[in-house]
């Protein structure tokens, strides 16, 4: 029992869980708050890039808002991020708004232990930290966190051309329901960024948690393309009207028309439309929220399942 007690203060917890959600998730709604005005954003905001550290809206909330993330249980306040305006990104007729994230804090932990966790945190991704690997600063991976209080699902990505086949794992991704449109933010570094410019149609495919490893095995192909749709571990089967592969045992896949695609940051924001939406199965999709979200979860027994 001692050791369950001092081990926060030993070592840090996990930056990330994996947990298992029912989409679409509400246990954390997320506030968009400025000039006396509020609005409910849960499915209206994403990350767009994570160097700079920006995030993406459908609303224009003016120069400086607050986006507070709330226990949709209880209204317990579990973070804040204080943003400010950055640039407008215009599709057609309709506009987004992106944000810098200028600071942020979270309420998951109690004081002293929340800056100590921080600085456990802080310090382990400086050692760990590789000059030659991609790498937010400390800093903003703790403001990603906070954003990561919504739990965020994971899908897999399909892109097919006679020249090019792939499909990797993303979960910087949401819909800008206010828009009708859902964003997909991807390293530009990525090796299926040009062709998903250019060709600009996708498979989504929501995955059930109990398929993490599988998942997991794929983050390879954001540098190398895939070899053949023979390759994956698990079965595939074609999107409807696309003819993209896509997962078999998906719980939904959703074809994406591509309207928009632009640089931001060190992300490339693909804007789209859903073309056609297929709900096969029910079943707990794949998630991916902050440790000390989870620990919060714990300590007042609404853990979240963990694979």
């Amino acid at each position: 029992m001692w050791k369950d007690w001092i081990r926060p203060f030993l070592r840090p917890l996990p930056q990330w869980s994996t947990v298992a959600v029912a989409a679409p998730q509400r246990m954390v709604i997320a506030t968009l708050c400025w000039g006396g005005k509020s609005a409910d954003v849960t499915s209206d905001h994403t990350v767009a890039s994570l160097v700079p550290l920006l995030i993406a809206t459908s609303l224009d909330a003016g120069q400086h808002p607050v986006l507070e993330y709330r226990d949709g249980a209880t209204g317990k306040l579990l973070g804040v991020l204080r943003l400010a305006q950055a640039m407008p990104v215009t599709s057609g007729e309709t506009s987004l708004t992106l944000y810098h994230v200028a600071a942020g804090e979270h309420r998951c932990l109690g004081w002293p232990l929340r800056a100590w966790n921080r600085w456990l945190q802080n310090r382990l991704m400086l050692k760990n930290r590789s000059p030659q690997h991609f790498a937010p600063e400390p800093a903003a991976v703790q403001q990603l966190m906070i954003a990561y209080l919504c739990p965020r699902p994971v899908i897999l990505v399909s892109v097919d051309t006679p020249g090019h086949r792939n499909i990797f794992p993303m979960d910087l991704i949401g819909p800008l329901e206010r828009s009708g449109l859902f964003s997909l933010a991807l390293r530009s570094t990525s090796v299926s960024v040009p062709v998903m410019r250019e060709v600009r149609r996708v498979a989504l495919s929501s995955i059930p948690a109990t398929m993490k490893a599988a998942v997991y095995q794929l983050a390879k192909h954001h540098k190398q393309p895939l070899p053949g749709w023979n390759a994956p571990p698990f079965p595939v089967r074609l999107s409807r009207e696309f003819g993209i592969p896509a997962v078999a045992a998906a719980l939904r896949i959703q074809e994406l028309d591509i309207v928009h695609s632009q640089e931001v940051g060190s992300h490339t924001l693909f804007l789209g439309r859903i073309v056609s939406d297929e709900k096969l199965t029910e079943g707990t999709q794949l998630h991916h929220t902050a440790g000390f979200h989870q620990a919060y979860r714990r300590r007042h027994g609404t853990q979240l399942a963990e694979v």
